[in-house]
Formats: structure tokens, sequence, C-alpha cells
């Protein structure tokens, strides 16, 4: 995590600069094609909804701008941003909660991630291994989806989350071995068997 740290620091050195000669309108010109994606990508993974991920994302954004004035330096500029935005993620979360109480079937899939029932089968290899990552539980899809499908570093998914490594870390074997048991389960775990539907 300190590596990737590092490295933000460096990368955003000049977003860094401006701040400190007061030139935030200049700091957030350079910051905003940098972050606008990433935020947005940080929201899909934890929001799972595109249309509240862009809203949220749009929010988070607003709030940046708004506080980059205070921001002093003890963290990262880049862990400064992702936390904002994970809270404010958190944040929609709480909201939606509220606004529909959980069902029963909602605590059902939270506590079995995978249903006993016949899965419903898709059309693709690639649409099911999708469908059974969205059905793993939240605290284990989230770092799976940003360092597979986003392709983050391991210190980068740690960073956007606001955990240590060695968490993201448990949570991927955790999730690679839920995905392999589930794989079993389902008669795909012979890997022959991917390579042939995908030739």
């Amino acid at each position: 995590m300190q590596a990737a740290a590092a490295g933000a620091a460096i990368r955003d050195s000049d977003i860094v600069e401006l701040l400190q000669r007061g030139q935030r309108e200049r700091a957030f010109a350079l910051l905003l094609p940098r972050y606008e994606g990433k935020v947005f990508r940080l929201c899909c993974a934890l929001l799972r909804d595109r249309a509240r991920a862009e809203d949220v994302a749009q929010e988070s954004l607003v709030r940046v701008w708004k506080s980059l004035a205070n921001w002093d330096g003890r963290a990262a500029l880049s862990s400064w941003i992702y936390a904002i935005t994970r809270n404010r993620c958190l944040t929609a979360l709480a909201q939606l909660r509220a606004s529909h109480p959980a069902d029963r079937s909602d605590l059902e899939s939270a506590v079995e991630p995978f249903a006993t029932a016949a899965p419903r089968v898709s059309p693709s290899d690639s649409d099911q291994l999708r469908a059974m990552v969205d059905r793993l539980p939240q605290r284990l899809r989230r770092p799976l989806v940003l360092y597979y499908f986003e392709e983050r570093s391991v210190g980068e998914v740690a960073l956007m989350l606001g955990c240590p490594e060695g968490s993201v870390k448990t949570c991927l074997h955790r999730a690679r071995a839920a995905l392999a048991r589930e794989l079993q389960r389902r008669g795909l775990d012979d890997p022959g068997q991917w390579l042939e539907d995908a030739s």
C-alpha cells in the first residue's frame, strides 16, 4: 500500500504544487480528467448500479471541488479522493436501504451467496462468470471486480477501498475459492471445457 501511495503522490505532484500555490481552479482542471473515470469505476464497483454510480460519482467530484482547499496533505491526494467517493457511496447505500427495507430474500442472499437451487443459465460463459461474481458477498466482490475487471493492483485496490493490502489479498483469495466451489457445483470446473468453448 505504501508503494501505491508513493506512486500516486509522484503522479499527482503537479496538482499538489498548484494547490500549495493556492491555484485551486487549475489544480481541479488537472485533477478532473485524471480521476473522473476512476471515481466512476469505484462507484460502479461499490453500488452495482450504473445510473446511481453516475449520480454518486458526480456528487463525489463536487464534494472534492468544494473541499479541495481543505486538503491538508496528510493523506495522498488519491487516497483522499477515494475516501470521499467511498463515503458518498456508503451514504447512497444507506439511503437506499432506508427507503427499501431488506426483505427475507435479501437477507438469505447475503448469508448464502450461492443458492442451492438450479442456477439460471446464461447464454455465454462470460455471462455465467459475471453472474457468479455478482452473487458474491459485497466484501469479496468489490476487491475482485477492481482487481480483475478494472485491472487495478492490490495497492490501488487497498487505496480505493481504504483497507490494508493484506485484507485485499485475503478477500481475493476467498472470492476465488468461492468461485471455484461454485464452478465445481455447476460442473464447470474443467479448464478444458472453458478452453474448448473459447476456441
